[in-house]
C-alpha cells in the first residue's frame, strides 16, 4: 500500500490547519510556563484578548479539519482500493499514542482526544451527509451551551465529515457566494457576542478576602460567565475566522502573502508537537517557568512563530512531508514512502 500522494493536497486546508497553530500555542504556553494570574494592567488586557478572541476558537478549527481529514483519508483509500478502515483505526492507534506521550509533557493535549472520537466518528463515515451535519449541529449546540469543551470535537468532526461529504473545500469556487454569505453573518453575530461577553467582565485586582459575601458570590459568577460566554459562542467566531481566511485565498495576492501559513498547516503535527517542545526548552533553558508574565509569554510564542514558519518552508523545499508526518505514514501503512523531493514537486 502506498501513502496518499502529496500532489493531491487541498491547499486551503494546510492554510487553515497553520492559522490554527498560531492559535494554539498563544493559548497553551500559560500552562507549560506556570504563568500566575495577571496582575499588571497590560497583562490583564493581554488575558482578556485571549479569552474573547482566541480561547476555544482555534481548537474549534482544528476539530473541524480533523474531520475533513478523516473524510479525505479514507474516502481516498476506499478509491485506492485499499482496506480503508483498517488503514484509518491504524492511523488513530499511532495518533492515539503519540498523544499519550505528548500529554506526559502537556496535559491540555489534543491528539488523544481526536484519537479517540475519531473512533467513535468511524460508523457515521456511511451515515447520509445531511444526517451528520443535523446531529452535528446539534451536538454541537449541546456541548457548547453547556460549556462540555472536553465534548466538542466529537460533533465537530462530524461537521467536518460533513463537509467532506458535500465536496465543499473541494469546490469552493463553485461555494463563494454561500461562503462570503456565512461569514458576514457568523461576523456579526461574533461582534455581538463579543460585547454581551464583554458585560461579564470580573475586575481586575479583586482581593477576594475583603469581599463581602454578596460581592465575592457576583464576583465568581462573573468570572464562570465570562469563561462559558466564550465558548457558548466560539462557533461563530471560528466560522467567522475560517471564513475569512477562505475567501481571502480567493486572492492570488494573499495566497502570496499567506504563503508561510500554507508549508506550517502541511506540518501540523510535527508543529504542534514542535510548540510544546519549544517552550519546555526555552523554560527550562532560560530558568522562565514560573517566571513569566502573560504579556511576556506572547513574545516567546512571536520568536517560536518565526522559527517554526521558517524551518516549516526550508524543510518541505528538501522532502515531501514533515518528520512526524513522515513517521505517521511508516505507521499507517507500513511502509517506508520516499521523503525527499526535488524543487520541481516543491513548486508544483
Amino acid at each position: 500500500m502506498q501513502p496518499t500522494n502529496s500532489n493531491k493536497r487541498i491547499d486551503t486546508l494546510d492554510y487553515l490547519r497553520g492559522f490554527a497553530l498560531l492559535g494554539i500555542i498563544l493559548v497553551n504556553i500559560p500552562s507549560l510556563m506556570w504563568i500566575e494570574p495577571p496582575e499588571l494592567a497590560n497583562d490583564i488586557a493581554y488575558s482578556r484578548f485571549l479569552t474573547l478572541f482566541v480561547e476555544g476558537k482555534f481548537f474549534i478549527i482544528f476539530s473541524f479539519l480533523f474531520g475533513i481529514g478523516f473524510y479525505l483519508f479514507i474516502s481516498r483509500a476506499q478509491a485506492r482500493g485499499e482496506k480503508a478502515y483498517a488503514l484509518f483505526s491504524r492511523r488513530l492507534l499511532i495518533l492515539l499514542f503519540m498523544g499519550l506521550v505528548h500529554f506526559y509533557f502537556q496535559p491540555g493535549e489534543a491528539l488523544t482526544v481526536y484519537a479517540i472520537f475519531g473512533f467513535v466518528a468511524l460508523p457515521f463515515y456511511k451515515m447520509r451527509k445531511d444526517i451528520n451535519l443535523i446531529l452535528g449541529f446539534i451536538l454541537l449546540a449541546i456541548t457548547a451551551y453547556f460549556g462540555l469543551k472536553i465534548l466538542m470535537p466529537f460533533p465537530l468532526i462530524l461537521l467536518g465529515l460533513a463537509a467532506g461529504q458535500y465536496h465543499l473545500f473541494e469546490n469552493i469556487s463553485l461555494h463563494r457566494n454561500k461562503i462570503m454569505f456565512v461569514t458576514i453573518v457568523m461576523g456579526f453575530i461574533s461582534m455581538a457576542s463579543w460585547f454581551y461577553q464583554w458585560q461579564y467582565v470580573p475586575e481586575p485586582l479583586v482581593n477576594i478576602q475583603h469581599l463581602p459575601k454578596d460581592q465575592l458570590a457576583a464576583h465568581i459568577t462573573n468570572i464562570e460567565q465570562f469563561s462559558l460566554i466564550g465558548l457558548q459562542f466560539s462557533p461563530f467566531a471560528s466560522a467567522f475566522y475560517m471564513g475569512t481566511i477562505i475567501l481571502l485565498l480567493q486572492s492570488t495576492l494573499f495566497q502570496r502573502l499567506l504563503a508561510p501559513l500554507k508549508a506550517y498547516g502541511r506540518m501540523a503535527l510535527t508543529n504542534y508537537l514542535g510548540q510544546t517542545a519549544l517552550i519546555l526548552l526555552i523554560g527550562h533553558a532560560f530558568g522562565l517557568i514560573g517566571q513569566l508574565r502573560y504579556l511576556e509569554s506572547l513574545w516567546i510564542c512571536l520568536g517560536i512563530y518565526g522559527c517554526q514558519l521558517l524551518l516549516s518552508k526550508l524543510w518541505l523545499y528538501f522532502f515531501r512531508f514533515g518528520p512526524m508526518e513522515w513517521l505517521w505514514r511508516i505507521g499507517t501503512y507500513w511502509t517506508i514512502p520516499p521523503l525527499r523531493q526535488s524543487t520541481k514537486d516543491y513548486l508544483s
